[in-house]
């Protein structure tokens, strides 16, 4: 498949903003449970609003990948049956979520609300939280299920994209927020370090299944099945047309197999063991610039391998458009 910038830019933008938001999520509920010491609102509030910039920078870029923008919001008419009109609809949720829990804790909105046992007491940035949680999974859910929901791209169609997408994503928000942390010298950096560092590890293992997995793929269309002949060999010398077309411009990548195998070396460097070795170093030397910086080289290597998932991809068509594509 042919690798859209602003698709690309859509799923790591908005899984990093996620990401964050559950990492600001999760140091509440730490602190709630005094397993860390509570921070200040406006900690939380600043958090929030970096991932709502992420979000709303992210929804802009897909525009560009719309050949009639102002058509947008028809996508979300067949929710039913399209992953696409689900996300849609969930991302603006999220958005709302994530604003509304960054402006209660401005607002200083901490009152309790009600309690649950004899020590937790509800608020309403802990509810705003907590859906803001369900909806954030909802959405790595729906998108992911835009190609993992594609029957006919084998490899896209398998749960691991899920996984890679929740994991990926969880990831570079958490390494953000270790990032936000170092940046105002704050005592949570170790904290979301070391769960980047477990998320990271974990979205190893996920993308490198998913590629073993790829790896070893037996495809069900051929060169016989694509033009309906069934003779055992086949050769194409045309496609039927002298140029290219909006087949082998959206449905193939155009790029050499060593370019392939040149991007997935560099994602699997930069998204994994280089922001693991910068955490950690961070926690030994306490540089507050180290976390920043393993938060720019695992993006930088996610967009590599998201441009990498969609050139890996194998559309059926150009099994017929092989001689151009």
């Amino acid at each position: 498949m042919h690798p859209a910038f602003s698709v690309i830019f859509l799923t790591t933008l908005i899984g990093a903003g996620q990401g964050l938001f559950l990492a600001m999520v999760t140091g509440q509920l730490y602190a709630i449970a005094r397993f860390l010491p509570a921070q200040t609102d406006q900690f939380y509030a600043i958090g929030s609003l970096v991932a709502l910039v992420l979000l709303i920078t992210g929804l802009l870029a897909s525009f560009f990948h719309l050949g009639h923008p102002e058509r947008a919001w028809r996508a979300a008419a067949k929710w039913r049956t399209s992953w696409l009109s689900r996300e849609v609809i969930v991302l603006p949720i999220v958005m709302f979520l994530v604003f509304a829990y960054g402006a209660a804790h401005w607002l200083g909105l901490t009152m309790p609300l009600f309690r649950v046992g004899e020590s937790l007491q509800v608020d309403a940035t802990l509810l705003l939280g907590l859906f803001g949680t369900m909806a954030s999974f909802a959405l790595f859910v729906c998108t992911a299920m835009i190609y993992g929901g594609v029957r006919f791209i084998q490899e896209w169609h398998t749960p691991l994209t899920v996984t890679n997408f929740l994991f990926l994503g969880a990831a570079s928000g958490f390494m953000l927020a270790a990032a936000y942390s170092a940046y105002i010298s704050n005592p949570l950096v170790t904290f979301f370090g070391t769960w980047a560092v477990i998320l990271t590890l974990t979205g190893l293992a996920s993308r490198s299944a998913h590629l073993v997995r790829n790896a070893q793929l037996k495809y069900k269309s051929t060169v016989q099945t694509a033009i309906g002949v069934r003779h055992t060999v086949i050769a194409q010398k045309a496609q039927g047309a002298t140029g290219g077309s909006f087949n082998t411009r959206e449905f193939f990548h155009g790029q050499k197999q060593t370019t392939i195998e040149t991007v997935r070396l560099l994602f699997m460097v930069l998204v994994f063991p280089i922001p693991i070795l910068l955490i950690g170093a961070a926690y030994i030397t306490s540089s507050p610039t180290l976390p920043i910086l393993a938060f720019v080289i695992q993006y930088v290597g996610l967009m590599a391998e998201r441009w990498s998932f969609f050139a890996e991809a194998k559309h059926p068509q150009n099994l017929y458009y092989q001689s151009v594509a």
